[in-house]
């Protein structure tokens, strides 16, 4: 399975969106906005800032599983 490793972020404050390349080792918890400085982190039912705020969904969802463990 070829996996997606680049992601846009969209910042919900302010609309900012940026690509960003995912970790592959580690979910991401925190991402500061370059634009106006807001620290998103995951929404309740998501895993890492990509699965809330991306377009692509983190590489261990994407193999179908789970990176919460």
């Amino acid at each position: 399975m070829n996996l997606t490793l680049e992601s846009e972020i969209t910042c919900p404050e302010c609309g900012h969106k940026a690509a960003e390349t995912m970790p592959t080792d580690a979910c991401q918890w925190f991402y500061e906005c370059s634009s106006c400085k807001a620290v998103l982190k995951p929404l309740p039912c998501d895993c890492c800032v990509y699965c809330s705020y991306g377009t692509v969904p983190c590489p261990p969802i994407q193999e179908g599983g789970s990176c919460c463990g």
